[in-house]
């Protein structure tokens, strides 16, 4: 039996070569095709299409960037929709909506599928070292199992969509941290500090972890080489607010973080990592 696996972007290829490396066969599709190759190296099949992937597996992994690429992936909305998933177990573990997502399991079920949502914590150096920590609702054991070589905790949130929404509260706190570390380091900049001097009494103080020895070093360096990129975390961040408001209470940190990413994106920024978001604190100062 295969498991499949849908969307080798800067997370999902890191992810599903270490499910072909603990041993589980795999066949693999992602729109650009290149990405695929590490995959096929290490022995996974790579399909033609997101068809390909559903008629040869029983259970179907997604790591999409949003909710509308996985509707077309998907062909939600149309007849072929049924056909791709009944029978079969989705686990979604891309980020996106939270209604969007029980509306999506609700489709799945009617289907004759099974749907699970399983998004992670986590960016690019946890995804290649399989440490991960995964959020899960609406799986099971086999499933659990399955997504272990890719994490060092699994995490259940209760019913579809707890996960997402353990994922939105996780990374109102990233979001948060992150940025909080650029405008640090714009602070130490704009007053003449040494930012290794910044980098050395964070890191051995009581606010070290690390996130904040990772992007640090980012910030310190000015390497903004792609973890978690300003386009994804903006996404991230919007999901946070608009999730807030549905709900009816107030997220006035994240509001202020996304004005920010917004600003970075908008200057170019978006496939940058996160730590760039320094850029757009920098331009609003020369302003």
């Amino acid at each position: 039996m295969r498991v499949g696996f849908v969307g080798l972007g800067v997370m999902g290829q890191p992810m599903a070569l270490n499910l072909a490396r603990a041993g589980t066969g795999l066949i693999v599709w992602n729109r650009t095709p290149e990405r695929a190759a590490p995959l096929r190296a290490a022995g996974a099949l790579v399909a033609d299409g997101p068809g390909e992937v559903f008629a040869a597996a029983d259970t179907v992994i997604l790591m999409l960037a949003d909710d509308v690429v996985t509707d077309t992936v998907l062909r939600r909305g149309s007849g072929a929709f049924a056909g791709l998933v009944e029978g079969r177990t989705l686990v979604n573990m891309g980020t996106v909506a939270p209604d969007w997502a029980a509306g999506l399991a609700a489709d799945v079920r009617a289907a004759g599928g099974t749907y699970v949502e399983a998004p992670v914590s986590g960016s690019r150096g946890p995804a290649e070292s399989g440490d991960l920590v995964v959020m899960i609702a609406g799986g099971d054991p086999e499933v659990e199992a399955l997504l272990r070589p890719l994490c060092r905790e699994i995490v259940r949130c209760g019913d579809v969509p707890g996960a997402l929404l353990m994922k939105l509260a996780v990374n109102t706190f990233l979001i948060s941290m992150v940025t909080g570390l650029a405008e640090a380091f714009h602070f130490a900049g704009r007053h003449g500090l040494d930012p290794r001097a910044l980098l050395a009494v964070l890191d051995a103080g009581p606010m070290a972890s690390t996130v904040s020895r990772v992007k640090g070093r980012k910030l310190a360096d000015g390497d903004f080489e792609v973890q978690a990129s300003i386009r994804d975390v903006h996404y991230n961040n919007r999901l946070v607010v608009e999730a807030a408001r549905r709900a009816g209470f107030a997220s006035p940190l994240l509001e202020v973080c996304a004005r920010l990413y917004a600003e970075a994106e908008s200057s170019g920024l978006g496939a940058a990592d996160m730590a760039a978001v320094v850029r757009a604190l920098e331009d609003r100062s020369t302003r």
